[in-house]
């Protein structure tokens, strides 16, 4: 069956290749019952039954299969991803945000970020001398389709990123987008309070953006990723933009939180993720978006602690 026509766009030929040498122990050339059931009781079946992942990362994620290709010294990239050990990075501060937002739910009916945990670890630009709160507003959202929102997205662009680049890399970037959406917003509308986790899920949709560039001749379908990653992005930050300014919403959307985590994940990802080839342009450009980010990173810093006469009075005690 793994050989017919009809499964070729289905099951990919290393795949067939790999199941015969495992489980065609006598050569014959096809897999007996025993055989079989040998083959479905292994740790590597069952990753490959994980096919429909693979599939999807293979086509958002990992570049085109190439015999020469080299990647960082180590052989072929597309061989050297898996699921296995398991990638629980973005899982695992999924369920951080998760029972923080069940017990503000259950112990204090809180679902609008107005709960104890809430608000002890969202930003608030009155309490900004607690500096945690710069980072741990991810944690924060308001109401359950805030937070699945921010989950489902998590997962689906982070999983990939991290079973191709690594799962250090993805936190970086996904870290460096919440800091760095909270700081963008600290200077841009010193007076919004931040919850939730949007620069650092708008870092993961960017950082996809900058391994497409950087792998550009041998990503699938790259400008039709390109086009969909940027139509993502414009719609999301120009709707909270009109809801705010045209519509004149009282909800104060952070959207500089957005703008600012997307240009972070664009920047750490040309510096942090993987690339397939070194060209001379992408070096420079390595240089350009690590020195544009350390400059802008101090910069906010340095706003922050110098000018305490531009953000509104601090707020000490409990």
């Amino acid at each position: 069956m793994i050989h017919s026509e009809t499964y070729e766009n289905d099951i990919p030929e290393a795949t067939v290749r790999r199941i015969m040498q495992k489980a065609d122990e006598d050569e014959s050339g096809f897999i007996d019952c025993e055989e079989f059931e040998r083959l479905v009781h292994t740790k590597e079946f069952r990753s490959i039954m994980g096919h429909m992942l693979d599939r999807y990362v293979r086509s958002t994620v990992v570049p085109r299969y190439r015999d020469s290709d080299e990647v960082d010294g180590r052989g072929d990239y597309e061989e050297e991803y898996s699921c296995s050990p398991p990638k629980i990075c973005m899982v695992i501060i999924s369920l951080v945000e998760i029972a923080l937002f069940a017990w503000d739910a259950f112990k204090d009916d809180k679902t609008d970020a107005n709960g104890p945990v809430a608000t002890a670890l969202l930003y608030d630009p009155k309490r900004r001398y607690e500096a945690w709160r710069y980072l741990t507003y991810m944690f924060v959202h308001v109401g359950v389709f805030h937070l699945i929102v921010n989950l489902l997205v998590q997962i689906l662009l982070g999983l990939p990123l991290e079973m191709v680049h690594h799962w250090w890399r993805v936190l970086i970037i996904y870290l460096g987008g919440v800091v760095f959406g909270s700081l963008g917003t600290s200077i841009s509308d010193p007076y919004v309070r931040l919850a939730g986790a949007s620069g650092g899920v708008y870092a993961l949709i960017t950082a996809h953006l900058a391994s497409i560039v950087m792998n550009w001749s041998e990503m699938r379908f790259a400008p039709l990723q390109l086009v969909v990653f940027f139509i993502l992005t414009a719609s999301d930050v120009g709707t909270a933009i009109y809801n705010r300014y045209i519509q004149n919403e009282n909800d104060r959307i952070g959207y500089a939180a957005h703008l600012a985590g997307a240009l972070a994940g664009f920047l750490l990802g040309i510096c942090v993720l993987r690339n397939l080839h070194w060209m001379k342009w992408e070096r420079v450009l390595w240089w350009i978006s690590i020195l544009t980010f350390v400059g802008l990173a101090l910069a906010a810093i340095v706003w922050n602690a110098a000018f305490p006469g531009y953000f509104p009075p601090q707020e000490y005690g409990s």
